[in-house]
């Protein structure tokens, strides 16, 4: 049996940039609301943190200034993914030298490698460290699925912990094979109470960048058995989750911190700014909730 990382929700942190590179500053600033507001672990580098837009250099100073800053108060989680094995490896060892509680690593992308790929691709990156590991299954960005029978032959690797999965058609499946070789995080902000009922332990969340308190609330709520606040909780969010994907990720959700007074930045090309058409949306959806 394998314990979880975390029970809650852990923010997939934007990368904060100016014109000339990373706002550390505001970066620091956003690591400590996160903490103060309850989130219960931190991923820096990942899809929402715009990692395949940073040169290693830079991927690798923003990893280590988080993980001075982060200073074990709560749980890190570090991207290291990549299409490529070998730089995954760099990648993941990089994490395991400055302090990583865990490496996230995504399904190579363009590459569409076979299922006995996948394992072996995740094999050889789990083999090369020895903290954690949560494989990425987001097959919308990748085009590749990780099947829950490969999943089921990765999870008999001992560090190979769990899954952020945001296929929710696969969880059962999943959860049946894996049992609890397998912890599931869901990947998706609009689905992680039907993840929580087939054995999910939390969230990795694109809307807790914006309302960590809730998203973790939500997940207790479930936890401690009170259901029916979880229920509303997530149906409450579904027109804010649903404004904050209306464009690729993470273009609506920099805007939404943005009109918030975060001063995030833009994202970098080839992601562009939100339209004025998403604006209206984002916008409607936030003054419904009562964020601006």
């Amino acid at each position: 049996m394998k314990k979880p990382l975390f029970v809650g929700s852990c923010v997939a942190l934007v990368t904060p940039f100016t014109e000339n590179g990373v706002d550390y500053g505001k970066l620091e600033e956003l690591i400590e609301w996160q903490i103060k507001e309850g989130t219960d672990a931190i991923l820096i580098c990942g899809t929402t943190g715009e990692a395949s837009t940073m040169p290693d250099e830079e991927h690798m100073e923003v990893l280590r200034f988080a993980a001075e800053r982060i200073k074990n108060r709560v749980h890190i989680m570090m991207g290291a993914g990549s299409n490529d094995t070998r730089h995954a490896i760099k990648l993941s060892q990089y994490c395991e030298s400055i302090g990583a509680d865990s490496i996230l690593t995504v399904t190579p992308y363009y590459n569409k490698t076979t299922q006995e790929g996948l394992y072996q691709h995740f094999k050889a990156i789990a083999e090369s460290v020895n903290i954690p590991v949560v494989l990425y299954n987001v097959p919308s960005r990748t085009n590749l699925n990780i099947n829950p029978s490969t999943l089921k032959r990765l999870s008999e690797i001992p560090n190979i912990v769990a899954v952020k999965e945001c296929n929710l058609l696969q969880v059962a499946e999943t959860a049946y094979l894996c049992g609890d070789e397998l912890i599931q995080y869901s990947g998706e902000d609009g689905n992680v109470v039907p993840l929580l009922a087939m054995g999910g332990k939390g969230v990795i969340s694109v809307a807790a960048n914006i309302i960590p308190a809730d998203m973790h609330r939500m997940v207790k709520a479930f936890m401690d058995g009170d259901l029916e606040t979880a229920r509303k909780m997530q149906i409450r969010m579904e027109p804010l989750v649903k404004a904050l994907f209306c464009e690729t990720n993470p273009i609506p959700v920099k805007a939404a911190m943005n009109l918030m007074g975060m001063n995030v930045g833009r994202c970098r090309l080839p992601l562009v700014d939100i339209s004025p058409q998403g604006m209206e949306t984002l916008k409607k959806a936030m003054k419904e909730y009562g964020l601006i």
